[in-house]
């Protein structure tokens, strides 16, 4: 076995994700993902049986491991009980771990999701924060949003929340022992050492691309991984 397969084989989601394939080509079947993208849980499977360490590598740096939605469809499927989505995490996971996201295209990404996801989580309590969902940064979602975004505070009055406030409620104001208590779960799990590995992986591909990246939002390399688009993600028809 290899380094990099004996890394992913130490994760007891790798151990329950991966049993006994026998390529019945199911889960590939299943996948929604594998109906849009480049993308078949299969071939996943099959290379981390091949227990090649440079397969593996090519696998982390490449964009597949970003297709996985993450449904597993995949694990009610199986008639071995594998869960390739499972192995997709893993997968990640020592991608953000060992640098390798940052030479793909879906990869890089990973710093926007880091940015904003991310840290609502650890600032507010809440994977998504409605004042943090800028206009300028979602126009997809047209000028609905753009109007209720700058009536916030009555639209989320109308809808029965507890915006900003404390007591109980919808997007109630979460108090900051429970913050900083999230911190130390981030902390004591590895989510803050992985937090900064994309950080300092993200850095270090900006200045190999020769592109400005500060620690807000708004700057060039943030700018090109939140809309830059190759068009070469999509399944062969």
């Amino acid at each position: 076995m290899g380094e990099l397969y004996d890394r992913l084989a130490g994760d007891v989601r790798f151990v329950e994700g991966l049993k006994a394939c026998l390529n019945c080509g199911t889960c590939t079947a299943i996948c929604p993902a594998a109906e849009f993208y480049a993308y078949q849980p299969r071939q996943i499977v099959d290379i981390l049986q091949t227990h090649d360490d440079q397969a593996i590598e090519s696998l982390l740096k490449s964009e597949t491991i970003w297709y996985c939605g993450e449904c597993m469809s995949c694990v009610t499927r199986c008639p071995r009980g594998n869960a390739p989505g499972l192995l997709i995490t893993v997968l990640r996971a020592a991608s953000q771990d060992l640098g390798y996201f940052v030479e793909s295209e879906k990869g890089r990404q990973q710093l926007a999701i880091k940015r904003t996801v991310g840290e609502w989580i650890l600032d507010y309590g809440y994977c998504l924060y409605p004042s943090e969902i800028l206009p300028e940064k979602h126009p997809e979602q047209g000028p609905v949003w753009e109007w209720e975004h700058e009536h916030i505070e009555e639209v989320m009055e109308r809808l029965g929340a507890n915006y900003k406030k404390t007591g109980p409620g919808i997007l109630r104001k979460v108090p900051q022992e429970d913050l900083d208590e999230i911190r130390k779960i981030f902390d004591v799990t590895g989510g803050t050492a992985r937090f900064n590995a994309i950080e300092n992986y993200s850095k270090q591909k900006a200045g190999e691309m020769g592109i400005d990246l500060d620690d807000t939002l708004d700057n060039d390399y943030m700018k090109k991984i939140y809309t830059e688009n190759s068009q070469n993600h999509g399944r062969e028809l």
